[in-house]
């Protein structure tokens, strides 16, 4: 696990800003697909992968971008 963390830690502020951003789509995928005409555990099961996708996405973004990083993203949203 902590070599994991080392690895992403390593990865550029631009890959942390794009797999953060890839946690949003997932969001989306894990609640739309209840508008679906599907089984009941079928949407269950869909809804697990995604949010779980969207949690990966979401986690392992933070993780790249680190303290500094969030600091830096949040700066050029207030700047726009």
């Amino acid at each position: 696990m902590l070599a994991v963390k080392q690895w992403l830690i390593r990865l550029s502020f631009r890959t942390g800003v794009i797999v953060l951003a890839l946690c949003v789509p997932c969001y989306i995928f894990s609640f739309a697909q209840m508008a679906l005409p599907i089984s009941a555990k079928a949407k269950g099961i869909l809804w697990v992968v995604f949010f779980g996708l969207a949690k990966t996405f979401q986690y392992g973004g933070l993780t790249i971008l680190g303290v500094e990083g969030w600091k830096r993203l949040k700066a050029r949203f207030k700047r726009h």
